[in-house]
């Protein structure tokens, strides 16, 4: 075994490089279960981002469904999700060129994705979307949410609404709320559950559940509303018995109840100070799952780690299942397996199946098959630090960790803090090897699940009411200063970076704070006023709760937009941002640019042709990577290992 060598933290050099978390990697999404055959949608930024539909069959094959150059994406809530169905082998999709639905059947004798039917479209060319796809085969026909574009000026309107599948017109069903999630159909067809919401609230804040009963032609009648006063409601579904299950936060915690149609009565399944529901940013979300009319499979979070568990519906008694996985989601069960997308601090997140009788866990495919030593990876520690007001906060704190180097005596190491986005988000504890690309070459990195965050129940959600560019800016600077405090991490080296609303944290934490010493902002929020006026519906009215209503209290929102107070930051920062951008327009990143320019601080801006809202294009994650990276390199003056693309920095 070599001795290590002694280089200055950022100065190491790491085999976990940009090029191989790019070209070994691809997102893993949203599951389906057709019978016996798995379904689940793969990102790949190689293929500039496209969503494929991926099947496995009993014996093991695994083939591409979705025929390039078709996109299998929604853009409804613009953050999409709940792009696809699959019923009887045949997929339906949204396509995200044209957001029409397509229908591809699968011949039972298919060997490749050549040999499968070419998708057909079965909605109009119109300025639909169309997301949370389910099918009614008592009247074959589809139901979905579909949000309305057809009129340029005018806010998208969204309903549920069922798709004949021989294409003729589309009918309304439900209609008169903001939003729709989770249009969902009793086992016997005769009863249709979902939830709704109204601006201001955002799914999080407050939902309503319904049940309707379904005609046969299809209407809905008898509307009645189950619950939903001052509670989030996430993911009703019906159990093979005809009962309807849901998660509600009635209790400050996300737990399991039932509604039995026969007698009305609300139950609550297992009371526990654990999250079973998520943060509705995206359609088709699932905790949970009937392997039977006796047992539930779930998924809850605690400390921000996530845990499989069987639920006895009769006893209702809650036992954990035994995983190697410390973060869960898009859980589907049958009545023999369980399947998720899970990750763990040391393994890349992959597509799981869960035996249900031996409790035998089997990989059906890895986001990566990068085989990383572990001496290079750093294993997060879960912890807690006091933040203002006497409270507590908590992260997920990285030590650098490279077995081929040692730094000198007596230097602590820089540390990257990462604001996450949403702000109504969290971090995971799955394995990051964009965050192993920072720690393998000696830094610190903080993972802060900062107030507002999701994962410890509705008040610490609810810190961030009226508070946003301050709860969350005092919980990333004082998890910084704890660190440093202690000794772990360089006290005059802390930086910080974010994306969306993660980008706001990070340029309130640069412009109002003097606890770090630079930042990047990918795709930020840098004007309060501007992402009030200009961004999409679903998140038009986040604000009002976030900050205040506007233009009531426009007098805050410029107190709490950097771009008001560019005087103040004293700091270089680099940003990223999309040209495609609906979310957070370029403009917002250009004024910071340009204010930061005309001062004098060293700026450094890469705008990235085609991207949207995050970017999926291998070469832009890449150079996003490097990209920051380089740039701090230059502004603490160590010397990267490896030849990197430099960007251009003004006023270095």
């Amino acid at each position: 075994m070599t001795s290590s060598q002694v280089a200055p933290y950022g100065a190491w050099k790491s085999p976990i490089t940009s090029d191989l978390i790019v070209a070994g990697s691809i997102g893993l999404g949203q599951i389906q279960l057709d019978g016996q055959d798995i379904y689940w949608g793969e990102s790949r930024p190689t293929e500039g981002g496209r969503n494929v539909i991926v099947r496995r069959t009993p014996d093991g094959e695994i083939t591409d469904m979705t025929p390039a150059p078709f996109n299998a994406r929604t853009r409804v809530h613009e953050y999409g999700g709940g792009a696809f169905g699959v019923v009887d082998r045949v997929i339906y999709f949204s396509n995200f060129s044209d957001q029409r639905l397509y229908r591809q059947a699968i011949p039972l004798e298919l060997n490749n994705a050549l040999t499968a039917e070419a998708p057909l479209p079965i909605t109009p060319e119109q300025a639909f979307r169309y997301a949370d796809v389910i099918v009614d085969a008592f009247r074959e026909q589809l139901i979905c949410v579909r949000e309305d574009h057809t009129v340029a000026d005018r806010e998208a309107i969204n309903t549920i609404v069922s798709v004949p599948l021989d294409g003729r017109d589309q009918n309304v069903l439900i209609s008169g709320s903001d939003f729709y999630a989770f249009p969902r159909l009793s086992p016997d067809g005769s009863m249709l559950a979902w939830i709704s919401w109204n601006h201001p609230h955002m799914p999080w804040d407050e939902t309503k559940l319904w049940v309707g009963q379904v005609q046969a032609d299809g209407s809905i009648t008898e509307m009645q509303k189950i619950a939903g006063d001052h509670e989030s409601i996430f993911q009703p579904q019906w159990s093979p018995d005809g009962r309807l299950y849901f998660v509600s936060d009635r209790t400050n915690w996300w737990n399991l109840y039932r509604w039995n149609p026969t007698d009305g009565e609300i139950e609550a399944l297992c009371p526990k100070e654990a999250e079973f529901g998520l943060p509705l940013w995206v359609f088709g979300m699932s905790t949970y799952g009937f392997a039977n009319r006796d047992r539930l499979i779930c998924t809850y979070t605690q400390n921000g780690m996530s845990q499989l568990a069987s639920l006895d519906l009769n006893r209702l008694e809650l036992s954990d299942l035994s995983t190697p996985y410390t973060s869960i989601a898009g859980l589907h069960v049958n009545a023999e397996h369980a399947v998720f997308v899970g990750g763990s601090p040391t393994e890349p997140s992959a597509i799981v199946r869960l035996n249900l009788s031996t409790g035998q866990c089997e990989v059906l495919r890895r986001a990566s098959e990068l085989k990383i030593d572990s001496g290079y990876l750093s294993v997060p520690e879960a912890i807690e630090f006091p933040t203002e007001n006497g409270l507590t906060a908590h992260a997920l704190y990285y030590a650098p960790k490279n077995q081929d180097y040692t730094a000198p005596e007596g230097e602590r190491p820089p540390m990257l803090v990462k604001s996450h986005g949403g702000p109504t988000a969290a971090t995971s504890a799955s394995l990051s090897l964009s965050i192993q690309y920072w720690t393998s070459r000696g830094f610190a990195f903080l993972d802060v699940n900062y107030g507002g965050s999701t994962g410890y129940g509705r008040a610490y959600r609810e810190r961030l009411k009226r508070q946003w560019g301050i709860v969350d800016v005092d919980d990333c600077a004082n998890g910084a200063k704890y660190l440093a405090e202690q000794g772990k991490v360089d006290g005059d080296r802390l930086v910080i970076t974010g994306g969306s609303a993660g980008g706001y944290t990070t340029l309130c934490a640069l412009t109002f704070r003097d606890t770090f010493k630079a930042g990047a902002s990918h795709y930020g929020v840098s004007d309060l006023k501007a992402l009030a006026e200009d961004t999409h519906k679903f998140e038009s009215r986040y604000l009002d709760g976030l900050i205040g209503v506007y233009p009531d209290e426009k007098e805050l929102y410029d107190q709490r937009s950097p771009i008001s107070a560019v005087d103040r930051l004293s700091c270089p920062v680099i940003f990223f941002q999309g040209d495609e951008d609906k979310i957070v327009p370029p403009n917002q990143a250009e004024m910071m640019v340009n204010a930061l320019r005309d001062k004098g601080l060293p700026v450094a801006y890469v705008l990235f042709e085609g991207e949207q809202h995050g970017f999926r294009k291998a070469e832009n994650i890449k150079r996003a990577l490097d990209g920051e990276f380089y740039f701090y390199s230059r502004v603490f003056g160590y010397q990267t290992a490896e030849e990197i693309n430099p960007v251009a920095i003004a006023n270095l």
